[in-house]
């Protein structure tokens, strides 16, 4: 009966509350305290600024979990996310912050768009991880930036950009070591970042998620995809693909390999 009812509850605070904002993956809600956030993971899946669309069951459920593995994972050694809590199946409870207008991208082999533009193979390890950046603006289909466009255009001042790098590079370091233990290649992901303010003091911190939505993973014995790639190019069910990844670092019990019909 409690769980009943704690249900309930939720649900009429759901029908209630207000919508901040609702993206591709992703709806925003206003949270229970201030400077909180609702972070709702949607079952919608897009591809190529959205031209490819469809409804995708259980990736929400997916994503909120996997996020909320990596999120947790990255407060723990010390680099500040805006991750609170986990709330239910497919919501989370996140700082509230001033998102900077850029995707962060972290690449260490040659991948989709790198491939197209610099003719590059995919799949080559390159020398170094490489960081780009991308205007965010749907409308204009992200295009990628240089640290000189942040800077004429105040996007992010000169020290937001080296703090920038240094917590994508991080990130990087703490998702490779992690995917590598259990056979996946982090072959490019990417993050956003928020600015939250603590008096007059302003920190940055990684905001959004980190799913197989904004990562490319790779199975490293067979190259298998098991990113949003499956889903881009035709590749078979997005759903297993996701719930292997989820498999591997044991965020899903092991009954669930196939369905991601997940408990609180």
């Amino acid at each position: 009966m409690g769980n009943l009812s704690l249900h309930s509850l939720e649900g009429s605070l759901m029908a209630r509350r207000k919508k901040i904002y609702e993206g591709k993956a992703k709806i925003l809600y206003e949270g229970p305290e201030a400077g909180t956030i609702v972070q709702y993971f949607k079952d919608d899946a897009t591809a190529f600024n959205a031209e490819k669309k469809d409804v995708i069951d259980g990736k929400g459920v997916l994503n909120n979990r996997l996020s909320e593995y990596f999120m947790n994972g990255l407060n723990q050694i010390g680099v500040p996310t805006h991750f609170i809590r986990r709330l239910n199946m497919r919501e989370q409870l996140v700082r509230s912050c001033e998102i900077v207008p850029l995707e962060v991208i972290v690449r260490n082999y040659a991948a989709g768009s790198m491939s197209k533009r610099l003719g590059i193979a995919e799949g080559t390890q390159l020398p170094r991880p490489i960081v780009e950046y991308c205007y965010k603006d749907d409308s204009l289909g992200d295009p990628l930036v240089t640290e000189e466009h942040i800077a004429a255009f105040g996007w992010a001042s000169q020290q937001d950009m080296d703090d920038i790098l240094s917590l994508a590079l991080r990130v990087n370091d703490f998702m490779s070591g992690i995917m590598l233990a259990v056979g996946i290649r982090l072959v490019d992901f990417k993050i956003e970042i928020g600015r939250v303010f603590e008096g007059d003091y302003q920190r940055l911190i990684v905001a959004d998620e980190i799913s197989p939505d904004s990562c490319r993973l790779w199975d490293i014995e067979s190259g298998q995809k098991l990113d949003k790639d499956v889903f881009r190019r035709d590749l078979g069910n997005l759903t297993d693909a996701y719930s292997e990844v989820a498999r591997r670092l044991g965020v899903l019990p092991k009954s669930n390999v196939t369905k991601p019909t997940l408990i609180n």
